[in-house]
């Protein structure tokens, strides 16, 4: 089946984020498998579990970091036969970018991504959704829990109560804190793991989404890490969804943000590519 841009079809990585599992992904997967790819999306280290257990016993989260994270997406990248196009939410946006500046994939899309380091914008609807957790310096080893209410600040903005606690119920699993300390902190901490080469001249093309409404990574936030890249050698591109929430890639309307990515992403992968050859 011929796919969009002219590309044969590949490999999709989907990236989900803190406070999500995999199953966050499951209509993009649907939507992507149906037109010829092989789409996975496997789950941060110790998430691989059913949400119910998760939320009953998230020990196994307790303590994990983003270096963790991505050194388990980076062997699982690997492995693949080819390098595949890789697409993040949130803190998976924020690993997108870092799997990226190691030389890996084929092209690569951050939605609503968690900053890397040496971006200084720090909104205040930003602070909001991280101070339960970094008020406290003990939660940095801890997995971190949500209430309905806070969930839906944080990604139910744009639906009504009843919508948003369906996808708490549905989709949410507690969170590790120190990824959040990691992200706080990263531009007072020398080598901070979320550190990359905003001019890595290796890096495959890359693209940023932000939505409007969003409370967690807010678009002016997108827009600041996109600048960020401003005068790199490989392709950096911007788009900003109105009426959006954190929730983009599962609210209603998802659907446009998903094809957006895809069509942007294959056909950047099918230029990389041939770029290299």
């Amino acid at each position: 089946m011929p796919a969009v841009g002219g590309a044969s079809p590949g490999t999709i990585v989907l990236i989900h984020g803190l406070w999500m599992t995999p199953k966050s992904w499951r209509p993009w997967i649907d939507r992507y498998s149906s037109r010829g790819y092989d789409v996975v999306a496997p789950a941060w280290p110790g998430l691989a579990r059913d949400i119910k257990e998760l939320r009953r016993d998230p020990s196994p989260l307790a303590g994990l970091g983003i270096g963790e994270i991505v050194d388990h997406y980076v062997q699982f990248v690997r492995s693949l036969d080819r390098p595949p196009v890789i697409m993040g939410h949130s803190f998976g946006g924020l690993i997108t970018q870092l799997l990226l500046d190691r030389g890996l994939g084929a092209s690569g899309v951050a939605i609503s991504p968690a900053p890397p380091k040496g971006v200084w914008l720090l909104p205040w609807s930003s602070v909001r959704t991280a101070w339960p957790a970094l008020k406290n310096p003990a939660n940095r080893g801890r997995a971190f829990d949500l209430s309905a209410k806070q969930f839906r600040y944080r990604f139910g903005n744009t639906m009504s109560a009843t919508e948003s606690e369906a996808v708490y119920d549905e989709q949410y699993v507690p969170g590790t804190g120190r990824v959040l300390f990691q992200a706080a902190y990263a531009n007072v901490t020398p080598h901070a793991v979320t550190s990359l080469d905003y001019r890595c001249d290796t890096r495959p093309p890359l693209l940023l989404i932000g939505a409007d409404k969003d409370h967690v990574a807010p678009a002016r936030l997108v827009r600041s890490n996109h600048r960020k890249y401003r005068g790199a050698p490989s392709v950096t591109d911007y788009k900003e969804f109105a009426g959006r929430s954190h929730y983009l890639c599962g609210e209603m309307g998802w659907e446009e943000v998903a094809d957006y990515a895809l069509t942007w992403a294959m056909d950047l992968a099918e230029v990389s590519q041939l770029h290299n050859e």
